[in-house]
């Protein structure tokens, strides 16, 4: 986002607009945002990476259930306290980073990353669409050997997935620093949307994303009428996914299927969760590590039966599915323990006459 590279578009109409967001003066000072953490008691984890502008990384993860907050800066270099204009301009060895504080116990550094990777392009060691320059090179920091392990087993796994032409270069390397930016950088997408959208389209980034990857969307995916849904569901699918029933563990019939596929929601027919990450938890539900991307999900806070719980929700269906827990295995230590009622399951041979090749990457 350097003025240098950004002043070449300005022959561009569409950049107009995108100029001043990218380059737009110091309007405020502050701090960085973090002082919504202070009151905040619960367990915390931080994920660090870059993708090249970080506006364009912050926003995606603004609003997924399980993560506390989102704040744009600079990360991995040498210079202390830098600034935007000298990393947007290459004069220090920063580069354009995004921190995540998370809850793990809601949401796992493995779905983090599995959102990251889906926000840029890994195949670029140059830099990240039209910002050049090492500045704007994507990495992912580790900030332990559990994170290093995550990262590395998701990058191999994405490399061969053949989800692109070329080779997955995006480094994974340990955390060291993290500068925040300054505060008029901190949610650009709310305070300046129009620059920020024009930015997205002008950039390719948003084309990018969209020839490589579904975007999560409702407009894909509709909740049905209630009368619709009386219709077509069970009366036991409609008391699971309408009233938050729960169906009897081990009589119920995804528990112990063990075939390749995809489990969608069976009120929008979003795509949930995959075969890959399914297991054998002897709960006599249906048992996932983690889900195919958690923003088809909402993860809301269950206090019924005098117990407290993290729900699990179909986001477009707007319909219950089950709950999560912290006492599942590597890489997430979540359980996602789900009610066949509420899934409809795809057989990796049908995916693509159902409608869902775009995510036989995430099966096979």
């Amino acid at each position: 986002m350097s003025y240098s590279r950004k002043t070449l578009f300005g022959l561009v109409a569409l950049f107009s607009i995108t100029l001043s967001a990218c380059n737009a003066s110091n309007e405020s000072g502050g701090d960085n945002g973090e002082q919504e953490l202070v009151s905040y008691q619960g367990k915390t984890e931080k994920a660090t990476f870059a993708g090249g502008c970080f506006w364009c990384i912050e926003a995606p993860f603004e609003g997924i259930d399980g993560v506390i907050s989102v704040v744009s800066g600079y990360a991995g270099g040498k210079e202390k306290n830098p600034t935007y204009a000298q990393v947007s301009s290459g004069q220090t060895s920063h580069k354009e980073a995004v921190q995540v504080t998370f809850d793990p116990d809601v949401i796992s550094f493995s779905e983090i990353i599995d959102i990251y990777w889906k926000l840029f392009d890994p195949t670029d060691a140059g830099g990240s669409f039209y910002d050049r320059g090492s500045q704007y090179e994507s990495i992912l920091f580790y900030h332990d050997q559990s994170q290093k392990k995550v990262a590395e087993s998701s990058k191999e796994m994405l490399d061969k997935s053949n989800i692109f032409e070329k080779p997955i270069v995006t480094p994974i390397v340990k955390f060291t620093n993290f500068y925040p930016a300054e505060e008029y950088h901190q949610d650009y997408y709310k305070k300046k949307p129009k620059e920020y959208k024009a930015y997205r389209t002008g950039s390719g980034r948003d084309r990018f994303i969209q020839q490589h990857w579904e975007v999560p969307s409702s407009e894909n995916y509709d909740k049905p009428s209630d009368s619709e849904l009386k219709a077509s569901l069970t009366t036991l699918q409609y008391q699971v996914t309408m009233e938050e029933a729960t169906e009897r563990a081990f009589d119920n019939p995804l528990n112990d299927n063990k075939e390749k596929g995809l489990y969608v929601c069976i009120v929008s027919g979003a795509p949930l969760f995959s075969s890959r990450d399914k297991y054998e938890s002897g709960s006599g539900w249906p048992s996932f590590t983690k889900p195919l991307d958690a923003r088809f999900l909402e993860k809301p806070i269950d206090r019924s039966m005098g117990m407290v719980r993290v729900e699990v929700r179909s986001k477009y269906g707007d319909s219950h599915v089950g709950h999560v827990f912290n006492d599942g295995p590597e890489p997430t230590g979540l359980r996602y323990c789900m009610n066949s009622a509420a899934m409809k399951f795809i057989p990796l041979s049908d995916l693509e006459e159902e409608g869902y090749g775009n995510f036989v990457y995430a099966v096979e």
